[in-house]
């Protein structure tokens, strides 16, 4: 995996959350029982207003589905910041209908790594979190 982030003044590297989405998704990606998705919400102007796209406000950035049973597997990745509500009240909803999902909070590619495995193996055992 290259450096990636981003270089402040003094050229200091700065790990950005596509460091960490990376990291995740390079960890997770190998799993024959994980189908994984990265999803994205934006926002453009068109006419003079603007538009957003993307699953739903508060989606998590990265959503799957576990085999053998379909569960639904969802995880959120902050390297700073906190939750926002809707983001709180998305990953309730999809625990509260059977799936698994968590948020990440690492601000290091290797220990989000380490961290989104651990959270797999949570699903696998039937947690929710």
């Amino acid at each position: 995996m290259g450096l990636g982030g981003r270089v402040q003044a003094g050229g200091q590297r700065v790990t950005t959350e596509a460091d960490i989405l990376r990291a995740v998704r390079l960890a997770l990606g190998g799993e024959p029982d994980l189908v994984l998705w990265r999803l994205a919400q934006c926002s453009v102007s068109v006419g003079g207003r603007q538009v957003r796209g993307g699953l739903v406000p508060g989606a998590a950035d990265l959503v799957g589905i576990l085999a053998p049973a379909g569960r639904w597997f969802a995880l959120e990745i902050k390297c700073r910041g906190r939750l926002s509500a809707n983001q709180r009240q998305w990953l309730a909803l999809v625990r509260s209908m059977g799936g698994f999902a968590c948020c990440i909070r690492e601000r290091v590619p290797a220990t989000a790594a380490r961290s989104a495995r651990k959270a797999l193996a949570r699903a696998r055992a039937g947690e929710s979190e």
